[in-house]
């Protein structure tokens, strides 16, 4: 007789679960059992609706076609986030995936960018990067690697995208490989007397026995907090935001391919978007403001009709203390909140499933190895930790003072980690990072210097261009840029002659 395939059992649906679901299916190839338990009774936030470029390696493994993609989910291409007023009102900069600028004498193209500012001969920071010139003329495709050493050939991309539709859309995938979709509310967990969790009890009365759980619930944590009591780590002192309200609004022309994330006088507010329409929140601090006037403050700066209601959504800034317990691990909000002021929150989902895998159990699934659980809690707490500092960046370093909000975010302090970049940057225009860190030197560049940081000094091999070769040097990359942005198709065509665009 053949041994019973071992039991993993989703708990929740929505991006989390299904992207779970759909990368397990693939995975593992039917060595498990799959079960998915979800209600229709519970929503899903579903706001998430912008990546960063690591979602093209998830869909890739998956063996998505990425028009496909596109078409389903109303997506459309981004190259970068656009920020409005969080440096001082009437400021703006993006935040570009990929290179900046042309690195020279080994060194990163900002140093010299910082020396020519000094000198009086360089533009805009934005001027020298393909993904923050190209999004303001409404202009994308998809890198050339055939065009060797032009910046075409390395252009990253990231997309937006309907994510209530791109979590059907790999329902389909993961059911049409085994995945089994039950419909039901939880009612009860079951406890195993040596610790975890060995059954769930639908509101049906239905029991569903299981060797290993993943807990998709989202901000409920139903398993590894309200069950496992695994602890949290709360964050709002950093990250004062606690709020969001979200509402769709009509599509609009151009399609930029940017985010873009606007400073209010208590928060931010979002704008990505779609094919089909635009997605819109406002993310504050209850705290700052109330909550009918944070409403009418999105909705007097959409750029385009509602089509609904402003959705509220409330939510806790943080990480679990542990994201694994016994048999139970937490992907997507269950494991920690961080507003989408990044776009990290998929990334999240993305990475948990993959670092799940790659721990994946030996053998028993019911009783993981307690150095496998241990590591994987290590390096996913320093991965929340480290995207936690790059959003505490973008409040920290405001100039503003006309609100009690910004106030607060100026002086409060920040985490040690945090304060030490800030120091370096500040000194000589250096970044020092870890290597698994998510965010590039670039990305740090942009927004340290995007938000009013110009370090006082640069690294001293920047000097060793004369004053006529760096104003060619800069010139030159400048050009470069022009030419390429030039030569690019405009984004909502792209899509349409790659069959991208949704019927």
């Amino acid at each position: 007789m053949t041994a019973p395939r071992p039991r993993v059992v989703i708990v929740g649906g929505g991006t989390a679960g299904w992207m779970t679901a759909a990368a397990f299916a693939r995975s593992l190839g039917g060595r498990c059992q799959l079960t998915l338990v979800e209600s229709d009774e519970i929503g899903t936030i579903g706001v998430g609706e912008a990546s960063i470029p690591n979602l093209i390696e998830f869909n890739r493994a998956l063996g998505l076609d990425e028009n496909e993609f596109l078409r389903e989910t109303g997506g459309s291409f981004k190259l970068g986030i656009e920020f409005v007023n969080w440096g001082a009102l009437g400021e703006r900069y993006i935040h570009g995936f990929g290179q900046l600028g042309a690195a020279a004498q080994g060194l990163p193209f900002h140093h010299f960018w910082l020396r020519g500012r000094q000198q009086g001969c360089a533009t805009e920071l934005g001027d020298y990067a393909l993904n923050t010139a190209a999004p303001r003329a409404a202009r994308f495709m998809r890198a050339r690697p055939d065009m060797a050493g032009s910046p075409l050939a390395e252009l990253a991309h990231a997309f937006h995208f309907d994510a209530s539709r791109y979590a059907a859309f790999l329902r389909r995938y993961a059911e049409g490989r085994g995945v089994v979709r039950l419909e039901g509310r939880v009612s009860q967990v079951t406890r195993r007397a040596e610790g975890g969790i060995a059954a769930i009890e639908l509101a049906n009365g239905h029991r569903i026995d299981g060797d290993f759980f993943i807990d998709c619930s989202g901000q409920r944590g139903l398993l590894i907090q309200q069950t496992l009591q695994a602890g949290f780590e709360d964050w709002r002192h950093w990250l004062p935001c606690d709020r969001a309200l979200a509402v769709p609004s009509s599509a609009a022309e151009p399609l930029l391919p940017m985010t873009r994330a606007t400073a209010h006088s208590a928060g931010w507010q979002w704008r990505i978007p779609l094919q089909h329409r635009i997605g819109n929140g406002h993310v504050y601090a209850g705290a700052f403001m109330p909550d009918d006037e944070a409403a009418a403050l999105l909705l007097a700066h959409l750029d385009t009709a509602p089509l609904a209601e402003p959705r509220l959504i409330h939510f806790r800034t943080g990480r679990a203390r542990q994201f694994w317990m016994d048999n139970c691990v937490a992907v997507g909000l269950s494991s920690g909140f961080l507003e989408p002021l990044e776009s990290t929150s998929i990334h999240l989902i993305h990475m948990a499933v993959a670092r799940i895998l790659d721990f994946f159990p030996q053998g028993d699934l019911a009783h993981p190895d307690p150095a496998d659980i241990a590591e994987y809690n290590a390096l996913t707490a320093r991965e929340y930790d480290n995207i936690r500092d790059f959003l505490v960046l973008h409040y920290k370093l405001t100039r503003r003072e006309d609100s009690e909000f910004w106030r607060y975010c100026r002086a409060m302090p920040v985490p040690d980690t945090l304060q030490r970049k800030l120091d370096l940057f500040a000194a000589n225009g250096r970044v020092i990072r870890h290597s698994d860190e998510l965010f590039a030197e670039t990305s740090w560049v942009q927004v340290m210097l995007g938000q009013g940081l110009m370090p006082r000094g640069h690294h001293p091999f920047a000097d060793q261009l004369s004053e006529p070769e760096l104003r060619d040097y800069l010139d030159h990359v400048r050009q470069v840029i022009q030419r390429c942005v030039q030569a690019m198709p405009d984004h909502t065509d792209y899509l349409r002659s790659q069959g991208a665009l949704a019927a």
